[in-house]
Protein backbone atom coordinates (compact mmCIF):
# COMPACT_ATOMS: atom_id res chain seq x y z
CA UNK A 1 0.00 0.00 0.00
CA UNK A 2 1.20 3.27 -0.70
CA UNK A 3 0.10 6.88 1.36
CA UNK A 4 0.89 10.28 0.77
CA UNK A 5 0.33 12.63 3.80
CA UNK A 6 0.06 16.26 3.53
CA UNK A 7 0.80 19.12 6.02
CA UNK A 8 1.32 22.33 6.85
CA UNK A 9 -2.06 23.75 6.71
CA UNK A 10 -3.58 26.70 7.99
CA UNK A 11 -5.28 29.99 8.58
CA UNK A 12 -3.13 32.89 7.11
CA UNK A 13 -3.52 36.53 6.12
CA UNK A 14 -3.45 38.00 2.89
CA UNK A 15 0.13 38.81 1.87
CA UNK A 16 1.46 35.88 4.16
CA UNK A 17 3.18 32.38 3.25
CA UNK A 18 2.97 29.04 3.97
CA UNK A 19 4.72 25.39 3.19
CA UNK A 20 2.60 22.55 2.75
CA UNK A 21 4.51 19.07 2.56
CA UNK A 22 3.33 15.61 0.86
CA UNK A 23 5.42 12.37 1.99
CA UNK A 24 4.50 8.99 0.55
CA UNK A 25 5.48 6.21 2.07
CA UNK A 26 4.83 2.25 1.71
CA UNK A 27 5.98 -0.30 -1.14
CA UNK A 28 7.15 2.02 -3.34
CA UNK A 29 10.20 1.12 -6.72
CA UNK A 30 9.97 4.70 -7.90
CA UNK A 31 8.27 8.24 -8.14
CA UNK A 32 7.65 9.62 -11.33
CA UNK A 33 5.70 12.91 -10.39
CA UNK A 34 4.76 14.83 -7.50
CA UNK A 35 2.61 17.83 -7.77
CA UNK A 36 -0.05 19.87 -5.89
CA UNK A 37 -3.57 20.16 -6.89
CA UNK A 38 -6.57 22.64 -5.04
CA UNK A 39 -10.05 22.61 -5.08
CA UNK A 40 -12.27 25.60 -3.92
CA UNK A 41 -15.10 25.59 -2.08
CA UNK A 42 -18.08 25.00 -5.63
CA UNK A 43 -15.18 24.62 -8.10
CA UNK A 44 -13.44 22.17 -9.85
CA UNK A 45 -10.01 20.50 -8.55
CA UNK A 46 -7.21 22.20 -10.51
CA UNK A 47 -3.38 22.36 -11.14
CA UNK A 48 -1.58 23.89 -9.10
CA UNK A 49 2.42 22.82 -9.46
CA UNK A 50 4.13 19.36 -10.21
CA UNK A 51 7.77 18.37 -10.65
CA UNK A 52 9.12 15.37 -11.93
CA UNK A 53 11.27 13.28 -9.39
CA UNK A 54 14.47 12.63 -11.44
CA UNK A 55 14.89 15.76 -13.38
CA UNK A 56 12.89 18.34 -11.28
CA UNK A 57 11.50 20.03 -14.57
CA UNK A 58 8.39 22.16 -13.08
CA UNK A 59 5.06 22.85 -14.42
CA UNK A 60 2.96 26.09 -12.07
CA UNK A 61 -0.50 27.15 -12.94
CA UNK A 62 -0.59 30.88 -14.26
CA UNK A 63 -2.22 32.17 -11.31
CA UNK A 64 0.47 30.94 -8.71
CA UNK A 65 3.70 31.44 -10.63
CA UNK A 66 6.20 34.08 -9.15
CA UNK A 67 4.82 33.47 -6.01
CA UNK A 68 4.59 29.44 -5.44
CA UNK A 69 7.88 27.23 -5.79
CA UNK A 70 7.76 23.36 -5.64
CA UNK A 71 10.65 21.33 -4.83
CA UNK A 72 11.50 17.89 -3.25
CA UNK A 73 13.58 15.71 -1.02
CA UNK A 74 14.09 12.86 -3.27
CA UNK A 75 15.41 10.88 0.01
CA UNK A 76 12.49 11.09 2.13
CA UNK A 77 10.23 10.40 -0.86
CA UNK A 78 8.67 14.35 -0.06
CA UNK A 79 7.58 16.97 -2.26
CA UNK A 80 6.98 20.66 -0.62
CA UNK A 81 4.79 23.57 -2.23
CA UNK A 82 6.33 27.24 -0.14
CA UNK A 83 3.30 29.19 -0.76
CA UNK A 84 4.16 33.15 -0.67
CA UNK A 85 1.92 36.68 -1.14
CA UNK A 86 -0.94 34.74 -0.68
CA UNK A 87 -4.30 35.93 -1.69
CA UNK A 88 -7.87 35.12 -0.31
CA UNK A 89 -8.40 33.10 -4.03
CA UNK A 90 -6.28 30.93 -2.96
CA UNK A 91 -7.87 29.51 -0.35
CA UNK A 92 -8.74 25.88 -1.42
CA UNK A 93 -8.32 21.99 0.07
CA UNK A 94 -4.42 21.47 -1.59
CA UNK A 95 -4.38 17.89 -2.58
CA UNK A 96 -1.00 16.22 -2.99
CA UNK A 97 -0.55 13.71 -6.00
CA UNK A 98 2.05 11.87 -7.22
CA UNK A 99 2.40 8.92 -10.03
CA UNK A 100 4.45 6.07 -8.36
CA UNK A 101 5.71 2.67 -9.27
CA UNK A 102 5.59 -0.11 -6.94
CA UNK A 103 3.88 -3.15 -8.80
CA UNK A 104 2.00 -1.50 -11.01
CA UNK A 105 2.49 2.59 -11.76
CA UNK A 106 -0.63 4.09 -10.06
CA UNK A 107 -1.80 7.87 -9.74
CA UNK A 108 -2.16 8.38 -5.69
CA UNK A 109 -4.16 11.41 -4.06
CA UNK A 110 -3.60 12.49 -0.79
CA UNK A 111 -6.65 13.29 1.62
CA UNK A 112 -5.88 17.33 1.27
CA UNK A 113 -4.98 19.76 3.78
CA UNK A 114 -7.39 23.20 4.05
CA UNK A 115 -5.26 26.32 3.23
CA UNK A 116 -7.70 29.32 4.23
CA UNK A 117 -6.29 32.57 3.39
CA UNK A 118 -8.37 35.47 5.55
CA UNK A 119 -7.51 38.80 7.36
Amino acid sequence: QVQLVESGGGLVQPGGSLRLSCAASGSILSINLMGWYRQAPGKQRELVATMTISGGRTNYAESVKGRFTISRDNAKNTVYLQMGSLKPEDTAVYYCNARIVALTTTNYWGKGTLVTVSS
